[in-house]
């Protein structure tokens, strides 16, 4: 007994300095076997050196871009992960890969899934998963621009010229504010139709409802998840979000139910009746979820379009010595086609086309596409697991920046695609020449996504930005502000990047 004594006593004179010693091998092994057994574990990390999560999604949201890119120079063609301040794992696929991801199903990796996750559909009201829509745009609207063309031009130069001042001398203005207003006019006339487009209270909607979902996003990304069950329909932001549905609600009401009673030679010919009369093959859309599905619109198109038109012009402001030869392009173009925009005068206008796509090459809206929500837990070719639960995306920024893909891809140059285009066609490769245009997608242009799911709204995208920059080409001289010598910087939110809204360019009338 005395043996054992002296046992207990030795053990419980050393318990203090025991305790921690088997607390730390405990942890050491339920840590080995949670790693062995994750998924992630051998997907490598970018930012490993900066010591652990937190700090890695602090330096997401400060230089986001930087990150992917230098996963994509780092771990080549391999596939690796990115920390997020939302907390959501994202894994970044190799561009390379986007051939057989694209024959995916829907029920293995969800591009609505993905967006509802990021954009916190549940609260901000988002409308997803809408076939009417796209159907609708790839049905109705695209096939329908060869018609539409002239009216789209016309209400291109009304609002130029309602929206600008006289401008007789140099003239500030600053250009995002009023291609703000040009998109939502002239996107308005085809989208809602001419009962609303040009009304105030539509247009402060059409503008604004993006602006108030971003800061309802932001607000949400700020609230816990847990929290985010209870209050989230509660805080401010989200509240606004509300109203400005609403309000649409309000001011759509009549104008659908006048719709709904038309015969059909009366029918107007537009993106709302299109999407009323579309109906029949699909579930019956409420006038409320019509005002919702119009705002969505709005967020999908004119923002969008308005970023991407801002950008070009930074780009021609820094690059004036272009305008020239873009002038007399147009000039050209529209002399054979008796003044008039049609669809093979927008195609033929290829120097054009060329600048606008590779200033998006060089400023692209964002570091990834291809955004999708694993259902389903798949393997890659090269063995790779990728598993349900986390988001894919595809490094777009870092690609458009890969001198194996672009030679001097750092440089802007503005007919770089136009001579692709050129080569392809004299060598025969007709594919090769459609693949260097601004609307096309593929594995190494990634600006309107990829796959199913890439923007069926491009085309007429295309057609109206082409339709404001030869407008403003053929009839104002652009330049930056005395003193300023380099193209605006764009600002990086996270992985978004956009042209800085605040700047003004100067403009001067041509004289004739």
């Amino acid at each position: 007994m005395a043996g054992v004594q002296a046992i207990s006593e030795a053990i419980g004179a050393r318990l203090p300095l025991i305790v921690p010693t088997l607390a730390i091998l405990a942890v050491v092994l339920v840590l080995q076997h949670v790693t062995s057994r994750s998924p992630l574990a051998h997907i490598p990390v970018v930012g490993q050196e900066l010591g652990g999560d937190e700090k890695r999604r602090v330096a997401y949201l400060t230089r986001a871009l930087e990150l992917y890119g230098e996963g994509y120079k780092k771990f080549k063609n391999s596939v690796f992960r990115i920390v997020t301040p939302n907390k959501f794992t994202v894994i970044v696929i190799p561009n390379n890969f986007l051939g057989e991801l694209r024959k995916l199903p829907d029920d293995v990796v969800s591009f609505d899934d993905a967006i509802s996750q990021s954009m916190h559909a549940k609260y901000t009201k988002l409308p997803l998963g809408e076939t009417l829509v796209p159907h609708t745009i790839k049905t109705s609207l695209t096939p329908s621009l060869a018609r539409l063309n002239p009216a789209i031009a016309e209400e291109v130069e009304d609002s130029i010229r309602n929206e600008l001042p006289p401008c007789d001398d140099w003239t500030p203005i600053n250009i995002n504010r009023k291609l703000l207003r040009i998109v939502a006019l002239v996107s308005g006339r085809i989208f809602i139709g001419p009962e609303l487009s040009r009304s105030e209270e539509y247009l402060d909607a059409a503008i604004n409802y993006t602006i108030e979902l971003m800061e309802a996003r932001r607000a949400l990304d700020a609230v816990r998840p847990l929290f985010r069950l209870f209050i989230g329909n509660r805080i401010p932001e989200v509240r606004r979000l509300d109203e400005r549905l609403v309000q649409a609600d309000k001011f759509m009401r009549p104008v659908v139910a006048a719709r709904r009673a038309l015969p059909d030679h009366e029918k107007p010919d537009d993106m709302l009746q299109w999407l009323i009369d579309g109906q029949g093959k699909f579930r019956q859309l409420t006038t409320e979820r019509l005002a919702r599905t119009q705002l969505g619109l709005s967020f999908a198109a004119i923002h969008t379009t308005t970023l991407t038109a801002t950008n070009v012009f930074y780009s021609i402001a820094a690059h004036p010595e272009y305008i020239p030869e873009l002038r007399e392009e147009i000039r050209t173009v529209l002399a054979d086609s008796n003044g008039v925009f049609t669809s093979p005068a927008l195609q033929s206008m290829k120097k054009m086309d060329s600048f606008i796509k590779e200033t998006m090459r060089l400023y692209p809206a964002g570091a990834s596409t291809f955004q999708r929500k694993v259902n389903k837990t798949f393997t890659l070719s090269n063995g790779q697991v990728i598993p349900a639960g986390v988001v894919i995306e595809v490094p777009a920024a870092a690609v458009g920046l890969d001198e194996r893909v672009f030679p001097n891809a750092d440089k802007f140059d503005p007919w770089r695609f136009a001579r692709l285009r050129e080569e392809a066609r004299a060598s025969g490769e007709v594919e090769g020449a459609a693949r260097n245009q601004f609307v096309s997608v593929s594995a190494e242009a990634l600006t309107f996504g990829f796959g199913r799911h890439a923007c069926p709204g491009r085309f007429f995208a295309a057609n109206e930005i082409k339709m404001v920059l030869a407008n403003f080409v053929l009839n104002y001289d652009v330049k930056l502000p005395d003193g300023v010598t380099e193209r605006f910087p764009n600002l990086n939110f996270g992985a978004s990047s956009i042209p800085d809204p605040s700047k003004s360019l100067l403009f001067r009338k041509v004289s004739l």
